[in-house]
């Protein structure tokens, strides 16, 4: 019975060794953003800087560019910043933003929300997501 007990509990660890090692490029995105490492805030404020900035503000008051201001855009329906015109697309999608829903939109935004008028490729480094949710979470909350 010890063998067996000694057995079961050296695979149970080996076993969360064996997740937390495996490459995450074969999971689906929702395992990706919920199971493998976090977003690095400082390495996404140079994502928004450098993919972003061109369009968007994060700070409170922040002025309307080709794209909305995000500030408190957490937890927020799609569509609803104040003073910025909308495609009826987003406006209708429903979405609410958070850590998956964003996860997923910046990987394809045309696809997420077809009819968005965002002029945007994506993102398809599951870590630059990653690490650019990281620093909108910090940068825009209200």
């Amino acid at each position: 019975a010890r063998a067996t007990a000694a057995a079961a509990s050296s695979s149970s660890s080996s076993s969360s060794a064996f997740f937390e090692n495996q490459p995450t490029q074969h999971h689906p995105p929702i395992y990706i953003a919920t199971m493998a490492k976090k977003g690095n805030e400082k390495k996404g404020a140079k994502v928004f800087k450098t993919k972003c900035s061109q369009c968007h503000t994060v700070e409170a008051g922040g002025a309307h560019k080709q794209g909305p201001n995000l500030n408190g855009f957490f937890g927020r329906q799609s569509g609803q910043a104040d003073g910025y015109s909308y495609s009826s697309a987003n406006k209708k999608s429903g979405i609410m933003w958070g850590d998956e829903t964003l996860f997923d939109y910046l990987e394809n935004p045309k696809k997420y929300i077809k009819g968005t008028k965002m002029v945007f490729a994506g993102i398809k480094k599951p870590q630059e997501r990653k690490d650019l949710i990281a620093y909108l979470k910090s940068s825009t909350s209200a």
